[in-house]
């Protein structure tokens, strides 16, 4: 796996996002194509939360403690939890923004960092940390997907 390749892409998507996300109408980022799916608003707010408490979090982890069990999430959960739909829009594009920085930067400081190191999970068994920045970058493009729609 080309993991310089993956950090590139998710680099290059912060760029992708900033142009997808900036400059939206209040009923653009409101606007849902049906009553369950989320609005871009939503969407961001979830990327957001992600960044921080899945994605880095995640790959950090598995990296330097792979025992350990991995923190929780409830992706779902934290869309009512959380309020996203009353959140500041102009503020968590740019949190989200900078935190994309933050992921890169730590990404690109790691000096050959081990990414076969596993995670046994007792469900889908071994992760290895390869694996989850191979995720965090799919993920990039479901929701860029998601937002094109």
């Amino acid at each position: 796996m080309d993991y310089q390749r993956i950090i590139r892409c998710l680099e290059l998507n912060r760029e992708i996002f900033e142009r997808l996300l900036r400059g939206k109408t209040v009923e653009e980022y409101l606007w849902k194509p049906e009553e369950t799916s989320w609005c871009i608003l939503e969407i961001v707010c979830h990327l957001y939360d992600e960044e921080r408490e899945d994605f880095r979090t995640r790959v950090r982890q598995v990296l330097e403690n792979p025992s350990l069990p991995l923190p929780p999430i409830d992706p779902q959960g934290w869309v009512r939890e959380r309020s996203y739909i009353t959140q500041s829009y102009d503020l968590v594009v740019e949190r989200f923004l900078s935190e994309r920085s933050e992921s890169v930067n730590w990404l690109r400081s790691l000096a050959d960092p081990p990414w076969e190191n596993t995670f046994y999970h007792p469900r889908f068994g071994p992760m290895p940390a390869g694996y989850f920045l191979a995720n965090w970058l799919a993920h990039d493009y479901l929701h860029t997907r998601q937002i094109t729609r």
